[in-house]
């Protein structure tokens, strides 16, 4: 005596849409991860590379994602039939010949460790209140002090250029010079008769 039970839900979850997408290791893969904040529900992507696939098709079938965010390797482990899952999409799909890809870690590792040989240290901060201040003060002595300085050597060179040559003069030219005051009142004498 069988017995079919039709229109029955074991799961919210389409789980044959999910075997039928064929997650493997080495697909670079999308899930869209229903998350609940506060009463409200939201969905976060989380998009990284599958590194295993363990338990084939059965209910308790999970897989391996992961990625690197902000530097750090961040791995996540979802069961493939999760409700919680909203859905998954495969971006890349990359031929690989192991079944596991656990390698990646140490590899990504390798690969960090020789980008840091081939950088430089370099000493880049910011600058405090404090600091600007200071700073400031000095330059502003300093742009003073140039100031000066080239004020004395522009007044040096006006001074050399404006110093006369000094000529002797013999007793006989300064006889024959009249005095200022003459010549003056002379000058004005002749305007008047005019």
């Amino acid at each position: 005596m069988k017995s079919a039970v039709t229109g029955v839900t074991i799961s919210p979850v389409n789980m044959n849409e999910r075997k039928e997408l064929g997650i493997r290791p080495g697909d670079t893969i999308r899930v869209h991860q229903k998350i609940q904040d506060k009463g409200k529900t939201r969905i976060q992507i989380f998009e990284g590379l599958v590194l295993a696939r363990k338990h084939g098709d059965e209910p308790g079938a999970t897989f391996t994602v992961r990625k690197v965010a902000s530097g750090v390797g961040v791995e996540k482990i979802y069961p493939l039939y999760s409700p919680l899952i909203d859905k998954l999409e495969i971006v890349k799909r990359a031929k690989v010949r192991r079944a596991k890809l656990y390698y990646i870690r140490e590899k990504v590792a390798r690969e960090i460790k020789r980008q840091m040989r081939r950088m430089t240290l370099v000493g880049f901060s910011t600058e405090s209140e404090a600091e600007a201040s200071v700073r400031a003060a000095a330059e502003a002595k300093a742009l003073e002090e140039a100031e000066l300085k080239e004020k004395e050597a522009v007044a040096a060179k006006e001074a050399e250029m404006a110093t006369p040559e000094v000529v002797e003069e013999t007793p006989a030219e300064v006889v024959a010079e009249a005095p200022v005051e003459e010549v003056a009142a002379e000058a004005e004498a002749e305007v008047k008769k005019d």
